[in-house]
């Protein structure tokens, strides 16, 4: 008998995962800079996955663009809103990702409690290397 995502990851003991799929079915937001080569990239890798609409990007650096927070702080760290909650960072990630039918099963292991640390540990590092990774996608 074949198993889905949800079915594996309950019988790993990541039910708390499960508990993002009714969230995943509404709209994800997401605030993105465009003024960052490597941001728009893997934004636009992102619009292609997401056939089905059910996210919602702005452009923070959009000057008419309605941010929840200071601006600076929304171009300084990755900012996604799911379920009227709003997420930085890895949690964000792992948001965008549960809206995207491929990507799902990594948000739902990076929104496991356990595991979250490692994916902001991760997301952390990435910003401390995004300066010299930029330009190498201009």
């Amino acid at each position: 008998m074949q198993m889905g995502w949800f079915g594996i990851l309950r019988t790993r003991g990541i039910s708390h995962a499960h508990q993002h799929c009714d969230v995943m079915m509404g709209q994800v937001t997401v605030w993105f800079d465009s003024g960052c080569p490597l941001c728009r990239r893997e934004i636009a890798i992102i619009r292609r996955l997401d056939r089905r609409n059910a996210i919602r990007f702005i452009d923070a650096c959009d000057p008419m663009a309605s941010c929840p927070v200071d601006r600076v702080e929304i171009l300084s760290r990755f900012h996604a809103e799911e379920g009227g909650k709003l997420l930085s960072g890895a949690a964000a990630f792992a948001a965008m990702w549960r809206a995207i039918p491929l990507l799902r099963p990594l948000g739902l292991i990076a929104g496991w409690p356990p595991a979250t640390p490692l994916f902001e540990m991760a997301y952390r590092g990435f910003l401390r290397l995004r300066p010299s990774l930029q330009k190498f996608f201009r």
